[in-house]
């Protein structure tokens, strides 16, 4: 049995079972204290009934007009706790979250590597589609070179506020753009 709990700052010091994992994204403390501190309600843990965390989810809102929308920053479920639908636990309650007060958002999107086969069928489970393709999104951190780049899908699940779907297209795999595009 698992719980769900507003995340806190000293919930850090109790989340290396969780970050401890080549699947998740690391990220240092003053970027976690940025969203729990901005977004605190789209930040949020789950729990065994040991009290230690199994999950979280790091989420926030941004854009304007009908690009207004919550994204998923990162999703982590510990390895033992896997294939138990914790994940779309934590993303079921990150929607429900982004379609009420005071978000209200038109949809949800997130990045993805595009060669990440598994985040992407599990994402495609739960209801989102590939938007475009941001080419050359990931650095590797190599010597530079196009090789070391790898794109990102841009996935997205539209809320009912987005009556006619508006923040979907099909074929978005083929719809490249540049990181420069996402941000402008």
């Amino acid at each position: 049995m698992t719980s769900l709990k507003p995340f806190h700052a000293d919930d850090l010091f109790r989340v290396d079972d969780v970050n401890l994992d080549v699947l998740t994204e690391n990220f240092h403390i003053a970027f976690y204290l940025s969203y729990l501190t901005t977004w605190p309600t789209l930040f949020f843990s789950s729990e065994n009934p040991r009290g230690e965390i199994t999950g979280y989810m790091m989420g926030k809102a941004e854009g304007k007009g009908k690009e207004w929308h919550s994204h998923i920053t990162c999703l982590s479920v510990s390895s033992r706790y896997r294939r138990i639908a914790l994940a779309r636990t934590l993303v079921d309650n990150l929607e429900f979250r982004s379609e009420g007060p005071p978000y209200d958002a038109y949809f949800i999107d997130l990045f993805v590597r595009s060669t990440n086969a598994l985040a992407i069928g599990m994402y495609k489970d739960f209801g989102y589609s590939v938007y475009r393709r941001v080419v050359g999104y990931y650095s590797g951190g190599g010597s530079g070179s196009s090789t070391d780049e790898e794109d990102a899908f841009d996935m997205r699940k539209p809320l009912k506020r987005d009556v006619k779907r508006e923040s979907i297209r099909a074929n978005g795999e083929n719809f490249k753009v540049s990181p420069e595009e996402v941000y402008s």
